[in-house]
């Protein structure tokens, strides 16, 4: 059975005359160009830790077939501003799993989009442990309660933003949490 046991978090940026070329530049830009990545859902397993991205990189080969939770947004609309981030909400019982999130977007900050990311990933882990949750209250009062709790140990995300070319290439943006054995 294949358990990820590490994580490292990655991002980057594109700019091509085609979508799947500037996709690509995205990818280069995070240094995972050169794996199979296949796309999963958005579990942080148990006993799992985040590394470096220089150590986890260290651990892979080009063409490996590596699993990742990626978030990624392109557009070829001058100025359009584009974010893509992945959020992360860590249990403080490392028996328990945690989540990941993925949340891309148009219009948004980089610190929006994160904050956001996080948010979704803190709420998914809240409602498992049974925390109070209250879709209402502002991000920093359910952090606030959350901390206080004891419960979730760590939250934090990850995030590329970038405005789209003037001359109407394609821009895009990728962040990416890659799960290693």
């Amino acid at each position: 059975m294949y358990v990820p046991s590490r994580v490292f978090l990655t991002k980057g940026v594109g700019i091509a005359k085609e979508k799947l070329t500037s996709f690509e530049q995205a990818l280069r830009n995070a240094d995972i160009a050169c794996f199979n990545l296949v796309r999963v859902s958005s579990i942080f397993p148990p006993h799992c830790r985040i590394i470096s991205k220089s150590r986890g990189l260290a651990r892979l080969e080009p063409g490996q077939i590596v699993h990742a939770v990626i978030s990624d947004c392109s557009s070829n609309e001058p100025y359009r501003q584009i974010a893509a981030s992945v959020g992360i909400a860590i249990p403080k019982d490392a028996e328990k799993y945690g989540y990941l999130s993925e949340h891309h977007s148009f219009g948004q900050s980089a610190q929006v989009a994160g904050d956001f990311a996080e948010d979704l990933a803190a709420q998914m882990l809240a409602t498992i442990l049974g925390l109070p949750f209250d879709p209402d209250a502002s991000y920093d009062e359910r952090k606030e309660l959350w901390r206080i709790s004891g419960e979730i140990v760590h939250t934090k995300a990850i995030t590329e933003a970038a405005k789209g070319c003037r001359d109407g290439n394609w821009t895009s943006v990728l962040a990416a949490a890659v799960l290693l054995p």
